[in-house]
């Protein structure tokens, strides 16, 4: 993370310096950039950097406008499909009710609550 333009640019240079003397190379294919504000087209060393609105980051979704709604949908979805995928076992008579409830705790509050603890949310909401 940087203040400005610059300071990413200095940032980025020294990654990729620091990278190489240890025989790395930065692969600007995979590397992107999200600006909180307007953000002319980036290069390093003649390639450009794509510049996104949004990213996941360590299993997260983040957004240039910070709003937690479309990763708390995605980590919606994410239970839902984990749901989907037990449907099976939950649908089963020959497994008992504890077993699954153990299986629902183990399974889908993990996929639908990560990272939660850094989301914010408006009143609104709750």
């Amino acid at each position: 993370m940087a203040e400005s333009e610059e300071e990413l640019k200095s940032l980025l240079m020294k990654v990729k310096e620091e990278s190489e003397k240890v025989g790395l190379k930065l692969n600007i294919q995979k590397t992107k950039i999200m600006a909180s504000g307007p953000i002319t087209s980036w290069e390093i060393d003649g390639e450009t950097v794509e510049t996104v609105s949004d990213f996941i980051f360590l299993g997260s979704k983040i957004t240039v406008d910070g709003d937690y709604n479309h990763e708390i949908k995605r980590r919606l979805l994410l239970g839902r499909k984990v749901m989907t995928n037990l449907d099976g076992i939950f649908k089963s008579r020959d497994i008992p009710l504890p077993t699954k409830v153990r299986l629902v705790k183990a399974m889908v509050f993990p996929a639908v609550m990560y990272g939660c603890e850094s989301w914010t949310v408006k009143k609104a909401e709750r």
